[in-house]
């Protein structure tokens, strides 16, 4: 297969994709529990032409074994540029959506930086400052492997949204393994999100932090996620990552 990856006749582009779901909604949901799902993002046939690309090396810069580096168990790739054509177009065209709720979200929380309407532009200001190496992965697990509470940075410069794409189906590929988002607010407990997710649905959340509305304003929560134990079968997600690399 090649770095185009297969393009389904008829499909739609990335940017009609995107069109179609309610942002309004997405972004009170993303305000409210700092995660919004994107139903039937991809159809079940571009889910199996992604992951399929996962033993093919020349598609990727680097290949990371969990356990090595006491992330939790299980492995993911790094795509290399130039990106496939789907993923590449996706990264675009989810950008400026999620860009009008990060600048609130910064504004909110008092943090100067503003994000640029366009993917390219940001990128620009990536490569700028030293972070030229992209970030999009494809991540593999298998049964008893899992992926530890973390955070998805790589530089100074760092996006606060991301989105993962699951890429097989819960119940006949694989079981367990469920998206887990937690959530530290200050002076209490740790809350936790498990979001069900379906093969091609994509579910956007918080990189760090985010906003929270409070009595005396807005102030700033932290976040991590993760995945769950998987019990049996084989999982693939996608991960897209706005900002690069250093």
């Amino acid at each position: 297969m090649n770095a185009q990856t297969k393009i389904v006749p008829g499909a739609p582009s990335a940017e009609a994709r995107i069109a179609r779901y309610d942002w309004g909604a997405l972004a009170a949901e993303l305000d409210g529990q700092g995660c919004a799902v994107l139903d039937a993002l991809l159809t079940p046939e571009e889910c199996r032409d992604i992951a399929a690309l996962y033993p093919e090396e020349a598609h990727f810069r680097s290949h990371v074994v969990m356990a090595r580096h006491g992330f939790g168990r299980g492995e993911y790739r790094y795509f290399r540029y130039p990106l496939p054509k789907l993923l590449g177009g996706l990264r675009a065209a989810l950008y400026p959506r999620l860009a009008v709720i990060a600048n609130d979200w910064n504004q909110r929380m008092g943090i100067g930086q503003r994000y640029p309407q366009t993917h390219a532009a940001f990128i620009e200001q990536c490569h700028a400052a030293g972070q030229t190496r992209p970030t999009p992965l494809l991540l593999q697990y298998g049964p008893g492997d899992y992926n530890c509470l973390h955070q998805d940075l790589y530089g100074e410069l760092a996006f606060p949204l991301q989105v993962a794409i699951l890429l097989s189906e819960p119940g006949r590929d694989f079981t367990g393994g469920e998206f887990v988002l937690t959530e530290q607010r200050p002076r209490m407990q740790s809350r936790a999100e498990v979001v069900p997710l379906r093969q091609g649905d994509a579910v956007a959340f918080a990189v760090h932090n985010r906003p929270v509305q409070g009595s005396k304003g807005s102030y700033r929560v932290n976040l991590r996620h993760g995945v769950s134990r998987l019990r049996s079968g084989r999982r693939h997600t996608l991960g897209i990552i706005f900002h690069d690399a250093t």
